[in-house]
């Protein structure tokens, strides 16, 4: 946006800031990449696909104009296929698989699959039904991607669900984590919707182990599936993370998903401290909100950011200044409890840590002070220790320990899926990955569940 103008800055324009930046393809440019497409037999993007998608299928069908068909297509193996479909960094997985990659460009798949989900949005459509009911209930904490994945698969195979849900709505990561200009909330609110038709019963508002104690869900359900993502930003560790003008970043993106936009940020200066997918987010946002200047101060390098390439790339085109090897060692008070600065340090990259990723060590006398209006955290987030232990897991640091196979903890009524399980080495966290967590969970319960009753017949 242009900042020329910064005191004209309406909030009704920062609403229009935060509309989808992609309009999507239009009919007749779907059908013409959907007729690129080779249908590969053993297509390698399906390999390349963490939940499956028969991709040269579902492109097809949209080249044939059957639309529920490809929705339908990639929706059965994805449950939040029309979210990945904005979200999932397509270049790394199946259009990196792409064999047209050798010759010409790859099938834009993220964009076909976009457009058919968004046709299955558009009208309404229900893709599934429940499964016969067959007497045994689950239930799931947590609606995010890992969550309504799970659920939805068991509900088909004919359980009564449950899901449990802290927030006011239902949707997780996708609801409220990802930027509206990227993912609209219809989008995911549709997907939640898929699944309650199916007879999903969803609480929210429902904090588990404060509203309602584990042991109850032990004793109502014959199995859990613990799918609650993780919490809040951790503290810098810094003085004055106190004043007036620090975010978490978690809140601060989940704010503008709830359209509590402010005009407080205009013309101001914003620092964000992480190069995460987060804040990538909340430096985007900022953006939107009119900011003058946004830097993300990272103490490593280009090289070992977390942050999606796609996203990385769209912070450059939002005129966003990366500051590398650059560390934040002190918050600066205006005197009148609001940030007005940060002390930073210059790094360099050292020996390598238990993780092989070499430490950032501070350079001597290499202190200087930014500027910054607003400072926003986004150094990754901490995990429900609290639940966890209340349901006496095995874990390390908050990473729960499972069977990679069946998602089963070491308490067997009990399977993790989502975030709680990626760390230590142990999965990466991506949307698409929960959603194969969740489902591979469900039909490992189905399974137990059908072994049991065998026994005891």
């Amino acid at each position: 946006m242009k900042h020329s103008s910064q005191s004209s800055i309406s909030l009704t324009d920062l609403h229009v800031n935060f509309e989808e930046i992609n309009a999507g393809l239009t009919n007749a440019d779907a059908v013409d990449e959907s007729n690129r497409c080779l249908y590969c037999y053993d297509a390698p993007c399906i390999q390349a696909c963490p939940t499956g998608i028969n991709i040269p299928s579902f492109i097809k069908k949209i080249a044939s104009g059957n639309l529920k068909g490809s929705a339908t297509a990639i929706m059965d193996a994805n449950p939040v296929g029309a979210s990945c479909a904005r979200v999932c960094p397509t270049e790394e997985l199946c259009e990196g698989a792409c064999v047209l990659n050798h010759s010409t460009k790859p099938i834009m798949i993220g964009n076909l699959q976009r457009y058919a989900t968004d046709w299955a949005i558009k009208n309404e459509q229900t893709l599934f039904e429940a499964g016969e009911k067959n007497g045994r209930k689950v239930g799931i904490v947590g609606s995010g991607p890992a969550g309504l994945s799970a659920a939805r698969e068991l509900a088909r195979l004919g359980y009564e669900v449950t899901i449990y849900e802290a927030k006011a709505k239902a949707g997780g990561l996708n609801q409220h984590g990802i930027v509206s200009f990227r993912l609209p909330q219809k989008v995911a609110q549709w997907e939640v919707e898929q699944v309650e038709k199916l007879g999903v019963q969803i609480k929210t508002n429902v904090t588990v182990g404060r509203d309602i104690p584990v042991d109850d869900l032990f004793e109502h359900y014959d199995s859990v599936i613990l799918a609650v993502g993780m919490s809040k930003v951790p503290m810098l560790q810094l003085g004055g993370e106190d004043l007036d003008g620090v975010y978490d970043a978690i809140e601060f993106v989940e704010g503008t998903k709830k359209g509590d936009l402010t005009t407080e940020l205009i013309g101001k200066h914003v620092a964000v401290i992480g190069a995460g997918n987060t804040a990538i987010d909340a430096a985007t946002c900022s953006v939107r909100l009119g900011a003058e200047n946004v830097k993300i101060l990272y103490r490593r390098t280009q090289k070992e950011m977390t942050a999606y390439e796609f996203e990385y790339e769209f912070a450059k085109q939002d005129s966003i200044e990366f500051r590398w090897l650059t560390a934040p060692i002190r918050l600066i008070d205006n005197g009148h409890g609001k940030v007005k600065g940060i002390e930073c340090v210059k790094m360099e990259l050292g020996e390598p840590g238990m993780d092989g990723r070499r430490r950032p060590v501070p350079v001597k006398g290499s202190e200087f002070i930014l500027e910054a209006d607003a400072v926003i955290k986004a150094i990754g987030q901490t995990r429900h220790l609290d639940l966890i232990d209340a349901f006496d897991l095995a874990h390390h640091r908050g990473v729960i320990k499972i069977d990679i196979d069946t998602f089963q903890t070491s308490n067997p009524k009990v399977y993790a899926v989502g975030d709680v399980i990626f760390g230590d080495g142990q999965g990466e966290a991506m949307v698409v990955s929960a959603a194969q967590h969740g489902k591979k969970a469900a039909y490992a319960i189905h399974q137990q569940l059908k072994k049991s009753i065998s026994e005891t017949a």
